[in-house]
């Protein structure tokens, strides 16, 4: 299997294809298009992650979530605000 190199340049552009998502359901929230709360299944889609990563934002308390009967559900609001607080902004002052 062939080995690549991400570069920062590489995670730059992941977060910000990300953050553009986020804000896309944010607006189709915002239309009353979207669910408030969220099944793993769907985050891990939305946020285009493995469960294992999705386990260890639990874990690590940077995703709230409730879990009822077995099932976790996440807050939409919830999922934005994290996403507002790890929002790195690399643009130029010109």
């Amino acid at each position: 299997m062939p080995t690549s190199i991400i570069t920062t340049d590489d995670l730059r552009d992941f977060k910000m294809e990300l953050l553009d998502d986020i804000k896309q359901l944010l607006n189709r929230q915002a239309n009353g298009k979207l669910k408030k709360y969220l099944k793993s299944s769907e985050v891990m889609d939305l946020l285009q992650v493995s469960p294992g990563t999705l386990q260890n934002l639990r874990i690590n308390g940077t995703l709230p979530y409730t879990k009822v009967g077995g099932i976790i559900y996440y807050d939409t609001e919830e999922i934005q605000k994290v996403m507002d607080a790890n929002r790195v902004d690399h643009r130029l002052n010109s």
